[in-house]
């Protein structure tokens, strides 16, 4: 198990998190599904046909994916502030550098497009980025015939002459396009992240003989973004069967354009509904969906356990608390992204709380696990790190200003504290423009009427 060391003081202007005054009484529209938007637009860059894309989210994340499409040849514009976009499709090109920052899902789902170019295609991003995996979907490229290399070397595929062995395992990587490739089987070891399986998954339509994705890890983390890639796959007209666990078999064929309409991203929901356990009241989010692929769909049974009642009337999800939380025992890994929200709740409780299956969260936009421990502590409370995630001994908080690893979901964390701790600074709030845009401002309409 990993450590995260304390980082220095930040000399920078810490965002002082607001603290609720009394009971909240909010609704909160919460922007479009990082997620769903982040796999729509490489479906339509591949697609047969133009797609628009409607209720996008516009934020870092999804326009450094824009920005990948876009060197590889795609054609996107944006209207309505960025929340629909119009893409044209076209040939897949090389020669161009893709920026990931620090987003996850460009850097391991634009590799497999990277191998359709005509030429060699450039990774690079953050120099956090440069630490998150990258091994398996790299490997599982050159196992499919892909010469893929660090910048400057000569790499392999799995039947070239440098071997599997010399393939870098991180950015910066080149890979080698050849314009088209064969398909077939892979094994992946997607335990360090899905996103492996769904990148290659999203991809394999467009493989002259398709692909059959064998997950070979003891852990499959996140499954639901697996569920979630192959309905949109499904959606696009695509024919996915999976023959057995961990084993998907994707046809080859077009994938359809037209019309996508993206949800709101739930899993951006928790921090929001986590204050209305956190100060007691209500906190309501419109156009929460029946029924969804999104890992999100888990937190209105995470927090009944937390100690919240929930309703979902008429598309409106309602979670109300009394600002009384309650201990649990609980495993994240469906829904390991849910870990900061939850673990700010657990450092509100008065008790122990256990939060496991989430191993994963170590290759993060930070160390997630270690990074909590850290702040937990600076805040007063106790945390410890397991093999597979956290127990946390909550209660007895007190302000300090909560670093942030430039991981928005640990501004998310210390925002949720805020609420019912005083005096919380937030450093580098600016960093949950990843996922949503104008946090702080979104925030803030959680006390309208409560006031600070």
């Amino acid at each position: 198990m990993s450590n995260l060391s304390a980082p220095p003081e930040s000399v920078e202007p810490a965002w002082p998190a607001p603290t609720a005054s009394g009971p909240l009484d909010a609704t909160i529209t919460i922007p479009g599904s990082k997620s769903l938007t982040n796999r729509a637009l490489p479906l339509a860059a591949l697609a047969s046909e133009p797609t628009t894309i409607r209720g996008a989210l516009s934020s870092r994340d999804s326009d450094l994916m824009i920005g990948a499409l876009r060197a590889v040849g795609t054609t996107i514009e944006a209207t309505d502030h960025g929340s629909t976009l119009h893409i044209t499709p076209g040939p897949v090109t090389g020669g161009g550098t893709v920026d990931c920052g620090l987003a996850g899902t460009v850097m391991r789902f634009l590799p497999p497009i990277a191998a359709l170019a005509d030429g060699p295609v450039s990774l690079d991003g953050d120099p956090g980025a440069r630490q998150r995996p990258m091994g398996p979907v790299l490997r599982a490229l050159a196992d499919l015939g892909v010469r893929v290399t660090g910048p400057g070397e000569r790499g392999a595929t799995s039947s070239g002459p440098a071997g599997a062995g010399d393939l870098p395992e991180y950015l910066p990587v080149v890979v080698h396009g050849s314009g088209t490739v064969r398909g077939g089987e892979v094994e992946v070891d997607s335990s360090a992240s899905s996103q492996f399986v769904s990148a290659l998954l999203l991809v394999a339509p467009r493989f002259t003989d398709g692909l059959t994705v064998h997950h070979v890890g003891e852990v499959l983390p996140s499954k639901p973004h697996i569920d979630m890639t192959v309905a949109c796959l499904r959606e696009r007209g695509v024919q996915v069967t999976e023959p057995s666990d961990g084993v998907w078999q994707v046809a080859p064929g077009p994938i359809a354009g037209g019309a996508v309409s993206i949800e709101p991203d739930l899993s951006n929901a928790a921090p929001f509904l986590a204050a209305a356990l956190a100060a007691g009241g209500t906190v309501r989010i419109p156009g929460w969906p029946a029924q969804s692929t999104q890992p999100g769909m888990l937190l209105p049974g995470l927090l009944e356990q937390l100690g919240a009642q929930v309703e979902h009337t008429d598309g409106v999800l309602a979670v109300t608390g009394t600002g009384t939380i309650t201990p649990v025992d609980l495993d994240l890994s469906a829904a390991g992204e849910l870990t900061p929200a939850i673990a700010a709740l657990a450092a509100l409780a008065d008790g122990v709380t256990h939060l496991r299956g989430v191993a994963h969260l170590r290759g993060h936009e930070t160390n997630r696990l270690a990074a909590l421990v850290t702040e937990i502590t600076r805040l007063g409370g106790q945390a410890e790190e397991l093999p597979d995630g956290l127990v946390i001994r909550g209660g007895n908080l007190h302000g300090a200003r909560v670093e942030t690893y430039a991981d928005h979901r640990m501004a998310t964390f210390a925002a949720i504290i805020g609420v019912a701790v005083p005096e919380v600074g937030v450093v580098d709030v600016a960093t949950t423009a990843k996922t949503i845009p104008d946090f702080p401002g979104l925030w803030r309409e959680l006390f309208d009427s409560t006031g600070r």
